[in-house]
């Protein structure tokens, strides 16, 4: 099997091309035509935060994000992702050679997926996991129909570099960034970080509660647990996601763990976040970058906004951006 089929395709986006196609299009018509005083898509901004959920839950949030992103020089997009479908250490590339949408294939650059293997000791995704994996795939649809916008034809497309980043520390993760360095210090590479935020409720074994709304006042609830006699549980989910937006915004990969660490806050993207403030932290101390790298927040938004019973859930979804 040479194309990694859509298999998300018909459940977690709509199969129809013409469908779906309207469908993002309507998403990102949502998004205003500049953000931040900038017209977009912002000019440089080649890194990209979005989530992977099923786009009646992320998707209007994830246009946020591809709206600002900026394909305009992209020779070659890297996808980076956690593994959902086994446990990983390390890293992993993809054996495909294509990775199908409805809208049509989109083409590896199996020669840069070779060097980085190389490089960092990659090993190969399983094929029946990668298959499974929605990390990945949930991008793929959206960045297909940006390069049409972007591009005139799909043979003029850059190919995708997808990466599932797995369960690292933070050394690990400062060294993965160390290798991607060079291809984020090249214009014609632009970067896609996938990840959704907070997930609460039982189901995920998270269900942190503060009576203040504080991160650093946090006490664990049972599913069967009567509701709080204090501020409302949502209040928590969103306070503990803004500590874990502000580390992202610090630039320092180091708050961001340690941030992490304090709250175990259930973001499943954190290794590729990690990693990639790994990478922009050290592409900082490079000439001419100073001021580079550093994610804006464009938008934040949850599955359930009300979430006051234990018996309840939410998973939370982020957009950024980040210019180099």
């Amino acid at each position: 099997m040479a194309t990694r089929p859509a298999g998300k395709a018909g459940a977690w986006y709509n199969g129809s091309p013409t469908r779906l196609k309207r469908q993002l299009e309507e998403f990102m018509e949502t998004v205003p035509d500049s953000i931040d005083g900038v017209q977009v898509p912002i000019p440089g901004a080649r890194i990209v935060i979005a989530p992977h959920a099923g786009y009646d839950y992320s998707g209007a949030c994830a246009a946020w994000a591809y709206k600002t992103l900026d394909l305009s020089r992209a020779k070659r997009v890297f996808v980076l992702g956690p593994s959902h479908t086994y446990y990983l250490e390390g890293c992993a590339a993809t054996t495909f050679k294509k990775y199908a949408t409805p809208f049509g294939d989109l083409t590896i650059d199996q020669e840069t997926a070779q060097k980085l293997k190389e490089v960092i000791g990659m090993d190969n995704m399983p094929k029946d996991n990668e298959i499974e994996e929605h990390s990945l795939e949930m991008h793929m649809p959206y960045l297909y129909l940006r390069l049409q916008q972007t591009f005139d034809s799909p043979d003029q497309f850059p190919k995708i570099v997808p990466l599932l980043i797995g369960s690292n520390n933070g050394d690990a993760e400062k060294a993965v960034g160390r290798a991607l360095l060079p291809y984020i210090k090249d214009p014609d590479n632009a970067f896609i970080v996938s990840s959704d935020f907070c997930h609460w409720g039982s189901h995920f074994r998270y269900m942190v509660y503060s009576p203040t709304s504080s991160p650093s006042n946090l006490i664990k609830l049972q599913k069967g647990d009567p509701k709080p006699t204090g501020r409302p549980i949502h209040e928590t989910i969103r306070a503990v996601d803004e500590a874990a937006i502000d580390a992202v915004k610090s630039g320092s990969h180091d708050a961001f763990l340690d941030n992490l660490q304090q709250t175990r806050n259930t973001v499943c993207g954190r290794h590729p976040i990690g990693v990639m403030m790994a990478a922009l932290e050290l592409l900082r101390e490079e000439p001419g970058f100073n001021d580079k790298g550093l994610f804006s927040i464009v938008q934040y938004d949850r599955s359930d906004h009300s979430v006051e019973l234990p018996s309840q859930s939410s998973v939370s979804y982020v957009s950024a951006y980040a210019v180099a």
